[in-house]
């Protein structure tokens, strides 16, 4: 064939034109990763979302003092007054990754600007990696297709464009390669080079979680996977010693990591690889030992641990008697618990997947994926005809099926669900491929090139759809969104400075030794751009102390003073987003509901455990008079009801609310710089101040008064 002509020879390696073919499209996928990624930096050169900046100044602080100073380090800007002991609760591969490869590549390069661009270059290599996985499961085919797919993949392209120096990027890195480097393992003919393979898989398990939590999600389906093994392979001998193996190194690695070795040792991913090894264990053996019935008796002790497993983990759940992961592992393998814990809830990427969602996620890859399975399945029996072996295929289907399942709960699990799809995917467009341009034999007709064509022409424009459609929710209308802290997290696609230069302020004109009260979404920002000690953070470390900023935000001002008192806090931000409306008014209005605290205020509710109805019209959104006239929080936001209008029927108004009304806001300032209060607002930002048309950005910060004397 064409592609296996020999270019040149280097030593004992031949170059031919499809390893360039290989090379090529690998190239293409790294691109396009890359550059679909970087469609933020239109907007703006600057760290995503909120914790890339606590990974940010963590890297910084191993840059500045060392990897032995990290470990030891208790962060004093993190929930203040207690601080927080780092390499125990954080991404501690992620800081090491990025300070390491900065020390080597990082030139003259400035860190914030690298952390920038981290997630891109490993995002980006990713599809490489996978293309390295997929090639194990099915062939260098199937691989070329899974890179490609990867590379335009929304759920992953959204959870790691430019500055998202967050877990997924180098997590999925990690994880990718502990499976590419298990699967190689097991499938090497060469015990020395499995060997090897396997305790790189153990490792980079280790890594991977470390670099993200979520990684344990990768240890169901390869725990399940084992339990299957002894009835797919007939190498028992190798098998049990190589999964053994690997187990043991994941384990014993995990002990040189804090927070993974409490989550995954003693955790349910840890149990799941044990229990799948004794299993595999004791199957092979009771093979071995009745050769007549084994198949039988296998699966009767299969059967056995599928309904005793299940069973102990749901008796003990109530007396937690064996250890369990945090709430939100457990909600993403109950999907039942989504609305009981309001704190996980309120968390945005942790909201419950739709059926919509999920359709424009993988759409089309879904039709792929399932003719797929049915050409492979049905061809598996026909060794000469199938691509993929019997281990290699029920891995997938595995790792696809638990994939769907685990997303299924929070939107930010979608990429798992997208790795299970793009590899079944792969698969299903290599086996379509290769049965509509196999030979076939001398008594059959083959098909014309007629028909090869158009079938090649709808294959490509099935993939490109939904690159292009719907408008608007395309993909690359998707993936180009201005960085967090240009629009506050807001629901406005805008690039201001409004909360840079909030920081700076933060930064420039408070002591250092200050304090600085706000709701824990802004905790990251406060600590690393305003340098700043805060009371919570996104870390989420204590909900506690969540619930009393909830608390004192919606209570009376005189009993909030008295709360902040308590928390020895010197300043406290409020963040409104809304509409200025264009207007022939003296008075400027406003619309408010763009995502900013007036947006959250309802998550302020639940988490404190207050009833809405108190604060919040029936419309959820618009708070009532007690809302802003009785509670620090509704006096902090300088805006105050002017009236209601139906949104459907301008002409339709009323002074009070009516079902069916929005409000309509004006200034109000009820703290002023120079006001006795129990606040004083020292600082808002531009987008305050500016009498502009259009979407207005607000941070607001006020200094509490010491000085001030409450009634009660």
């Amino acid at each position: 064939m064409l592609t296996n002509t020999k270019l040149v020879s280097i030593g004992n390696f031949d170059l031919k034109l499809n390893h360039l073919l290989i090379i090529g499209i690998l190239a293409l996928s790294f691109s396009v990763s890359f550059l679909l990624r970087s469609q933020a930096a239109d907007f703006g050169f600057e760290l995503n979302e909120f914790d890339p900046f606590f990974n940010y100044r963590a890297t910084q602080y191993i840059v500045d003092n060392g990897i032995g100073a990290y470990y030891e380090w208790n962060d004093s800007l993190s929930w203040y007054p207690t601080g927080r002991d780092i390499s125990s609760n954080s991404q501690v591969l992620l800081h090491l990754t990025a300070a390491i490869t900065y020390w080597i590549f990082g030139g003259g390069l400035d860190l914030y600007d690298f952390t920038i661009l981290f997630p891109v270059v490993f995002g980006s290599l990713s599809a490489i990696v996978i293309f390295a996985l997929v090639r194990v499961i099915g062939g260098t085919t199937a691989g070329l297709f899974s890179a490609l797919l990867f590379s335009v993949s929304l759920p992953i392209l959204i959870r790691g464009p430019i500055g998202w120096f967050k877990s997924e990027p180098l997590g999925l890195f990690f994880g990718l390669l502990t499976v590419y480097l298990l699967l190689s393992g097991i499938n090497s003919k060469n015990k020395k080079v499995a060997f090897a393979k396997l305790i790189g898989a153990g490792i980079f398990t280790v890594f991977s979680i470390s670099a993200w939590g979520g990684n344990q999600f990768f240890i169901l389906p390869i725990s399940f996977f084992f339990i299957i093994l002894p009835f797919l392979r007939t190498d028992h001998k190798f098998i049990m010693w190589a999964i053994p193996l690997y187990t043991i190194t994941t384990i014993l690695v995990s002990f040189g990591f804090e927070r993974v070795s409490s989550n995954l040792v003693f955790g349910l991913g840890g149990i799941a690889l044990i229990v799948s090894n004794l299993f595999l264990l004791s199957c092979i053996f009771i093979q071995n030992k009745n050769s007549k019935n084994k198949t039988r008796n296998s699966l009767l002790f299969l059967f056995a641990l599928i309904i005793i497993a299940p069973s102990i983990v749901i008796l003990d759940y109530d007396t937690r008697t064996l250890p369990f992961p945090t709430h939100r592992y457990v909600n993403a393998m109950n999907p039942f618990l989504t609305t009981t814990d309001p704190l996980v809830d309120s968390v945005a990427e942790h909201a419950t997947t739709t059926q919509a969602q999920s359709f424009l996620f993988h759409s089309v890859l879904m039709i792929f994926s399932g003719t797929g399975i049915w050409l492979i399945i049905k061809n598996i029996q026909n060794k000469n005809s199938s691509f993929i072996k019997n281990d290699m295929l029920s891995f997938s289907l595995i790792l696809g099926l638990f994939g769907v399942y685990i997303s299924s709960t929070f939107v930010r699990l979608e990429v798992f669900a997208s790795i299970g799809v793009i590899i079944l995917a792969s698969l299903g467009l290599t086996a379509l491929t290769k049965e509509f341009f196999k030979n076939k034999p001398d008594n059959q007709k083959p098909i014309s090139k007629l028909i090869k064509l158009p079938f090649v022409a709808g294959i490509i424009i099935l993939l490109i759809i939904p690159m292009i459609y719907p408008v608007g929710a395309d993909l690359f209308s998707l993936t180009k969104a201005p960085p967090t802290i240009m629009n506050g997290g807001s629901s406005y696609t805008i690039g201001t400075t409004d909360w840079l230069d909030s920081m700076e302020w933060i930064k420039n004109n408070t002591p250092k030794d200050a304090v600085v009260a706000a709701w824990w979404d802004y905790g990251y920002w406060i600590s690393t751009m305003g340098e700043r000690a805060t009371l919570a953070d996104n870390s989420t470390v204590s909900t506690r102390i969540i619930e009393n900023i909830a608390r004192m935000l919606l209570s009376n001002p005189d009993e909030a003073w008295h709360l902040l008192q308590e928390m020895q806090a010197d300043y406290i931000l409020v963040f409104v987003a809304g509409d200025k409306l264009r207007t022939d008014s003296l008075d400027s209005l406003y619309v408010l509901r763009g995502g900013g605290d007036e947006s959250k205020k309802q998550w302020f509710m639940r988490i404190a455990g207050y009833d809405e109805s108190q604060f919040l019209h029936s419309n959820g959104s618009d708070g009532t008079d007690y809302f802003f006239n009785e509670t620090l929080l509704g006096k902090m936001f300088p805006f105050s009801p002017l009236g209601y209008v139906n949104p459907n029927d301008s002409s339709q108004q009323s002074p009070t609310y009516v079902p069916g009304t929005i409000g309509i806001y004006v200034k109000d300032i009820k703290y002023p710089s120079d006001g006795d209060g129990p606040l004083r607002l020292v600082y808002a930002s531009s987008g305050f101040v500016e009498e502009k048309p259009g979407p207005m950005i607000g941070v607001f910060i006020y200094e509490i008064n010491k000085e001030y004397k409450p009634v009660s």
